[in-house]
């Protein structure tokens, strides 16, 4: 079954938090940064409560990223993914530049979901 729309939010502040936290810590300056890119988003209530939600639990980064991961797989192709990228660059940006931990975490995340979503409408499922 396709989560809802709310779940998918859900996932994106899952997969930003495991973004801010792929340095060690999540850093003021991302969180700055991340209210001022959400505050004119639609969707930003839910996506700014599950980074907070994640970042109280101290959630270790390979479950918040697997539990976006897979939220993501099962939601399938989304319009939101298109601005996506750009908002977890500008998270990782935030405190003393792109570190290179963050950056596998984007690029890891976004691979594996190319890989999927291709493979998904190579069998069909696209439709």
């Amino acid at each position: 079954m396709k989560p809802s729309k709310e779940k998918l939010y859900d996932a994106l502040g899952e997969l930003m938090y495991a973004v801010a936290k792929a340095d060690g810590l999540v850093q003021e300056e991302e969180i700055s940064r991340l209210q001022e890119i959400l505050q004119n988003h639609p969707w930003a209530r839910e996506v700014q409560w599950s980074f907070d939600y994640e970042k109280k639990r101290d959630t270790p980064l390979e479950e918040a990223f697997d539990k976006a991961l897979e939220t993501c797989k099962a939601y399938g192709p989304a319009e939101e993914y298109a601005h996506l990228f750009d908002i977890l660059y500008e998270i990782a940006k935030a405190s003393h530049g792109l570190d290179s931990q963050e950056a596998k975490v984007i690029v890891r995340f976004r691979l594996a979901l190319r890989a999927h979503l291709l493979e998904r409408d190579e069998e069909g499922g696209g439709k």
